[in-house]
């Protein structure tokens, strides 16, 4: 028997997490994260690990659009996302695309 507290022979849980746009449930690093931090503000996480309430979205524009139509970021994270955080996640969200399907990004 193991001493207590040990994880011998167990692979770490991986939990699926769910797009607020289309509600579908995909891996951490499929997903894209947008956190509040304590201090209030709202940010895109990139490392998946930024202290604060998170909300996951998929990496395209028709969940993002579907997010926005819902306010579900609002209701996620428990705030008012403004406009412009709608409008900047487009944005990246646009240049991943193109970065992606091999178009220049200037």
């Amino acid at each position: 028997m193991s001493p207590k507290g040990t994880n011998r022979g167990k692979l770490p849980r991986k939990r699926p997490r769910t797009c607020v746009g289309c509600r579908n449930e995909e891996g951490k690093r499929e997903l894209l994260r947008i956190v509040r931090t304590p201090e209030g503000d709202l940010r895109v996480d990139t490392g998946g690990k930024a202290p604060g309430r998170g909300a996951y979205l998929c990496k395209n524009l028709e969940c993002l659009q579907a997010a926005r139509k819902r306010d579900a970021l609002s209701r996620a994270l428990k705030v008012k996302v403004p406009r412009e955080i709608y409008d900047e996640l487009e944005e990246l969200l646009s240049e991943k695309k193109g970065s992606e399907s091999g178009e220049a990004v200037s």
